[in-house]
């Protein structure tokens, strides 16, 4: 009797499993924006590692560099003693990212995990205001440490934590009630009011687009009001760019359009450059007040990480990364603005924005479903959203451009198979 696919991993591995459970298959190749399995099928990726792979799988050119660092004996592990690869980075980031843009912080490398990052953020604002309450927002994800678990909104996610998540207060994100109520002035309000029953916040902690969450998108004007709010009330702004950062909406860091100044940015997963565990937390320097040890970790000096990352750095150097990332964002707008108009009683409305977009589904589970369609059809996409009613496009910003049209035909071939079945029939999928 043939044994199941997946196997081992059943017997073995924990109930937690999440995304096996969803892919089933055993995959053992991976190239840019495929994934093979190991019965030689290829996978279009739309999921990049849920975005921490922004540069796609084994990048030629990251992969170059960390063979030449491991054949030259270079310093793999090192907690947080000072190496030649960590100077690189430092230098790369300061000249290719934060002085372009006129950005001055300090760089804290707190452990290798956005969780990690979001957790010295909340600490280090606590530490500098002498304040504990934290002000984040419905549907937001920041991580699954008790810190960063009490700020994010998902009911089942913070079950898991077994304890009273408290020192948070959550308010409702921008167009959570809809266009015609401003959650920003509600804040305010709340804020200003002695007896709103609020005790007065360390900080702010925002997503500018919630991945996680919904793929619901904060406007300029909301994010520049949040940050007025968090001047007048001597608040520091926190912006959690694990996700969204590193190009994942079109420019290097997500707020970049709405041109607001946070005091401490939270990066992760795509800073790694190939997919290696690194994270960043940017301090403004009158706030970096730390004292030597106060927060701490065995792998935050993860120098393949350091690696990888100043070579994945570099794209940024050249002018027509972004506007390729631009360009390809619009094929994908364009396709899913189709797909909502071809089934208006079934899609809700298109989310997103740059390069991590999706469909909005009036019956929540029709999203799981396209997922699972895609799946048979060789695309690997999630879903995210409270209900999981959002199925999320998130393809590597290196995709060529032909594999991405390739791709959204593959679910245009999905949909109809859900939806209009007589128009799907007979249709053959192709493999990459």
């Amino acid at each position: 009797m043939k044994q199941p696919k997946l196997d081992v991993f059943n017997q073995m591995e924990s109930e937690v499993r999440s995304y096996c459970r969803s892919f089933q298959t055993v995959f053992n190749k991976a190239s840019n924006a495929l994934l093979w399995d190991k019965h030689h099928k290829a996978y279009i990726d739309f999921f990049a590692g849920a975005g921490a792979l922004n540069y796609g799988h084994n990048n030629p050119r990251i992969r170059e560099k960390l063979v030449q660092y491991l054949l030259e004996d270079g310093v793999t592990h090192s907690l947080d003693m000072a190496t030649e690869a960590k100077e690189r980075f430092l230098l790369q980031f300061n000249n290719l990212i934060l002085k372009p843009r006129s950005m001055s912080y300090k760089v804290m490398f707190p452990g290798p995990t956005g969780t990690n990052a979001v957790e010295s953020a909340l600490k280090i604002a606590r530490k500098v205001t002498g304040r504990t309450n934290i002000i984040c927002f419905t549907n937001a994800f920041h991580g699954m440490s008790l810190g960063s678990l009490s700020a994010t909104g998902n009911s089942f996610k913070r079950k898991g934590a077994g304890v009273t998540l408290g020192n948070t207060t959550f308010m409702p994100y921008d167009q959570y009630f809809g266009s015609s109520i401003d959650t920003a002035a509600m804040l305010e309000k709340m804020l200003d009011d002695p007896g709103s029953g609020i005790d007065k916040p360390a900080a702010v902690l925002l997503e500018t687009l919630q991945g996680e969450g919904g793929l619901n998108s904060a406007s300029q004007a909301w994010l520049q009001s949040i940050e007025k709010i968090c001047r007048k009330h001597d608040m520091l702004l926190i912006v959690d760019d694990v996700q969204m950062g590193c190009g994942r909406t079109g420019s290097f860091f997500s707020f970049e359009d709405a041109k607001i100044e946070p005091d401490l940015i939270c990066l992760s997963k795509s800073i790694g450059g190939y997919g290696l565990p690194m994270a960043l937390t940017l301090i403004k320097p009158k706030y970096d007040q730390w004292e030597p040890g106060e927060h701490n970790g065995t792998f935050r000096g993860n120098n393949l990480g350091f690696v990888a990352a100043s070579e994945a750095l570099t794209y940024w150097s050249d002018p027509d990364f972004t506007s390729q990332i631009s360009k390809k964002s619009k094929i994908l707008h364009d396709f899913l603005a189709r797909m909502a108009k071809t089934y208006p009683k079934e899609i809700q409305e298109v989310r997103g924005k740059g390069f991590i977009q999706g469909l909005a589904f009036v019956e929540p589970s029709h999203a799981s479903k396209l997922s699972a369609e895609a799946f048979e059809r060789g695309v690997i996409m999630e879903t995210s959203g409270p209900r999981d009613e959002v199925a999320k496009i998130m393809p590597p910003l290196t995709i060529e451009e032909k594999l991405l049209h390739e791709g959204l035909e593959r679910i245009e071939e999905a949909l109809q198979a859900m939806f209009s079945p007589a128009a799907a029939k007979g249709k053959v999928s192709v493999h990459a």
